[in-house]
Order: C-alpha cells, then structure tokens, then sequence
C-alpha cells in the first residue's frame, strides 16, 4: 500500500500533469470506488466542468481541489493515477476516467478495486470522514512532543500498532513504521507507557525524517508502486529492515527477524531491539 512519500510523490507529478485543466466529462466503470455520493452519476455530473485547480494531501488521500468541490482519493493497496491520450487502449483494470481540456485523460487504475472517492463541496471535507478521522502527520506542527506523549501514556498498546493508528498519526504505514522503530531501537512489541521521553521524541524526530528522506527518493517501490509519470521510487534499497527476514542487521550482524504485530508482518533485529 502506498504510504505518505509515495502519496506525495505521486500529488507532485499529478499537480505537474493536470492542475489547470477542465474536467470535460467522467466515466466511471467500476460504481462500488465512488463512496459520495451514493449514486455515481451524481459524481460524473458534479464534476464536469469543474477545472483541477491544486491537488493537497492529508496522509495516505490525495485532495483534488476544484471549482467548487474537493475530491478525496485513497489509492489504497494498488490504486495508480496516469495521463494517456484518448486513443490509448484502456487497460481492464483502469475503473474512473477523466476526460481533461487538453484533449487527454486522467484514468484511475485498481487492479484490487481497494480503492476509494469521496466527492465534497469544497471545504466540507475536513468535517466528516475520511478526513476528519485522522490524526496529525509527524511533519506537522500539532504533532508536538507533548500531545504524541499524551496519546502513548493513554494506551497500553504495542508501540507498532499506535504508530499504525492513522487516528494518532496520520501517514505511517507497516514499511515506514518497521523503519522508523529499526532507526529508534524500539522493539515493535514495546508497550507505549514504558517508553521513556527519550525514546518518544526519537521516534517522532524518526517518524518525520524517515518519510522525508523517502520523499526524496521518490518513495518506496516495494512492490507495484509507481509516480504518475509510471517512474518508481528508490527508497526501498534505503531500508533496513522491512522486507529483510533472515538477512544480517547492517547495524550488529544479527540476523533479521519476521514476526506479526497487530496483524501485521514485522521486520526487526533482536539484537539493536531489545523488548524491554
């Protein structure tokens, strides 16, 4: 699943590839991604003839930002955003196309039919779900020493599965987050009160420059992840952990393990992460 970087880097090329340009009509060939409005054809008139004026991001969802409405994107495990000319053959799994000004299309593809589009009158977004449910981003200035503390002492939860909680800390998925308690020497199993001040600002300082640093690179391709150009990232040969059961730490030379914290596959070292 595409993660913060990737979702950002893939809101830069769309802004790049269709900011300024007029929706001239849509087709939706798969109903069940449009969650609002509830009819589709309600969501293909809404939006013809509304021009893309900016795209915005809040964690994981791209926010398209037009006339008069805000459309709300989760790619989710394998949703991609392309431009094709019209005369591009159209891929079975491409579900929404839009059909731009300039004479090209914006087509959303889903090979799994995860993803989701929410469709607001502008501004209302950030009053009702999706939106309204997440927690600050690391890179955020909510997202303050005091209030991330607060949310850890409140819970006696595995540190992995808060950092997963998007209603704590929006943006962190399983890759990043593996990554960041690698970069803190937290264990994943860490009971959130036992941490010290010490530990909780190092995992924020981590959280923001991790996802950074990411960004940088064009994000993590790990498995079908791609830009809107169809570029991939090259964070993944960055990663320390993720995806590396069985291989040496490049820290210690302890051996990489694989274990499942809050249903999710973990990667750690047990030597540079001890469970206190």
């Amino acid at each position: 699943m595409p993660e913060l970087p990737e979702v950002e880097v893939v809101r830069r090329s769309l802004v790049e590839l269709v900011a300024g340009q007029r929706i001239i009509d849509v087709k939706v060939g798969w109903p069940k991604i449009i969650k609002s409005p509830e009819q589709h054809e309600q969501f293909q008139d809404a939006l013809k003839g509304q021009t893309i004026r900016d795209i915005d991001r809040k964690g994981k969802f791209l926010i398209f930002l037009l006339d008069d409405y805000s459309l709300v994107s989760h790619l989710r495990m394998e949703g991609k955003y392309s431009k094709h000319k019209t005369e591009d053959p159209v891929d079975k799994h491409t579900h929404v196309i839009f059909c731009l000004s300039g004479g090209e299309e914006l087509r959303y593809r889903d090979v799994r039919k995860f993803g989701t589009m929410h469709l607001f009158a502008k501004g209302s977004e950030w009053a009702v779900p999706p939106l309204s449910n997440l927690g600050p981003e690391p890179f955020s200035y909510e997202f303050s020493f005091d209030y991330f503390k607060g949310k850890l002492m409140k819970t006696d939860r595995f540190i992995k599965a808060v950092l997963l909680d998007q209603t704590i800390v929006t943006g962190l998925g399983n890759i990043y987050v593996d990554e960041v308690l690698f970069r803190s020497r937290i264990h994943p199993e860490r009971k959130t009160k036992t941490l010290s001040d010490q530990e909780i600002l190092t995992l924020k300082e981590q959280a923001a420059l991790t996802l950074q640093e990411s960004i940088n690179a064009g994000g993590s391709s790990v498995n079908t992840y791609m830009n809107s150009y169809g570029q991939i990232g090259t964070y993944q040969n960055e990663l320390k952990v993720y995806g590396r059961k069985d291989e040496e730490c490049y820290h210690c030379g302890a051996i990489v393990q694989k274990i499942k914290v809050a249903g999710r596959g973990t990667h750690f070292c047990p030597a540079c992460q001890v469970c206190n």
